[in-house]
């Protein structure tokens, strides 16, 4: 076993905190996950993790050597980029998260065609509406929604994109239409609970500037999906991205509100850490989503 996969295979473990987590990213066995840490630790001559019935916990060895060897495959992959200009360097593996309802419907399904363009290149997905630490949780990238503030990250713009709110006709024609961002105290948004997120509110530009307006109704969950399905059944209001609702608002299953108000700019952008030197695997995944999703008509046919 090379020492690259003994290595990448430690600080997979070490961060995702079980064998189990660290394999799906791998698309190994946990047992095969087992054996590298195993045959690490024998080469080193020293413990790095205890394993235990409640869990796995890292030694000081351990934390010292996560640390560094977290730096060192950093180097590792910058020296690969700098040589990767063309396409016969896609390869490896490329461990990518995105938003859930997004990921099952405009990421995971053009993984073949990308696949088959580059058949050295191995892909996992980790599709969650969390917002995750890249560098931590040992991820290549990310496909997020919305503005990116984080100065330790790279975005690029994939598709633009606007966040709006939205009900069922059949709720509006109960309920009346709120013409104002303070109307929305009065009706039954849903909302993502705290485990999904939008904790300072719904968010709206009025005059220039940004504004937060905490809403409130009777049914909040933390998956995006679910959320979508009860606007649609005239449940309550949402506040959803356009790339999202745009089949039902062609067909009058959903009507938006408020759009004088609507936040502009919340583009769906491709998300991977500062680094001296992209990896190709990273910025050909970048520009082959950035391709499909401006290819004529792809939103209008989803």
């Amino acid at each position: 076993m090379d020492r690259y996969t003994e290595l990448r295979s430690y600080v997979l473990v070490a961060t995702r905190g079980s064998f189990a987590a660290a394999a799906l990213v791998e698309g190994v066995t946990p047992v095969i996950m087992g054996r590298r840490l195993s045959a690490l630790e024998a080469r080193l001559g020293v413990k790095l993790i205890h394993r235990s019935t409640r869990g796995l916990t890292l030694t000081e060895l351990g934390e010292s050597y996560l640390e560094n060897a977290r730096a060192l495959l950093s180097n590792f992959d910058e020296l690969d980029a700098s040589v990767s200009e063309n396409e016969s360097a896609v390869r490896g593996h490329l461990v990518v998260s995105a938003p859930a309802g997004f990921g099952r419907r405009h990421v995971a399904p053009h993984a073949p065609e990308f696949q088959a363009r580059f058949p050295e290149l191995n892909l996992s997905f980790n599709l969650t509406d969390n917002v995750i630490d890249l560098v931590r949780e040992g991820y290549d990238m990310s496909i997020r929604i919305g503005e990116v503030l984080d100065p330790n990250y790279v975005a690029i713009k994939l598709y633009e994109n606007q966040r709006v709110v939205c009900g069922a006709p059949s709720y509006f024609a109960a309920h009346g239409y709120p013409q104002t961002l303070e109307d929305l105290t009065e009706h039954n948004c849903l909302a993502f609970n705290l485990q999904g997120g939008q904790h300072r509110g719904w968010t709206f530009q009025r005059d220039g500037r940004q504004v937060a307006v905490k809403v409130a109704g009777n049914l909040y969950c933390n998956d995006g999906e679910l959320l979508f399905d009860w606007a649609k059944r005239g449940l309550g209001l949402s506040w959803r991205s356009v790339w999202e609702i745009q089949n039902e608002l062609n067909t009058g299953e959903l009507v938006t509100v408020l759009d004088e108000f609507a936040l502009p700019n919340y583009d769906i952008q491709g998300v991977y850490p500062q680094q001296h030197y992209l990896p190709a695997k990273i910025r050909f995944f970048i520009a082959f989503l950035k391709e499909v999703y401006n290819r004529p008509g792809y939103w209008i046919q989803q």
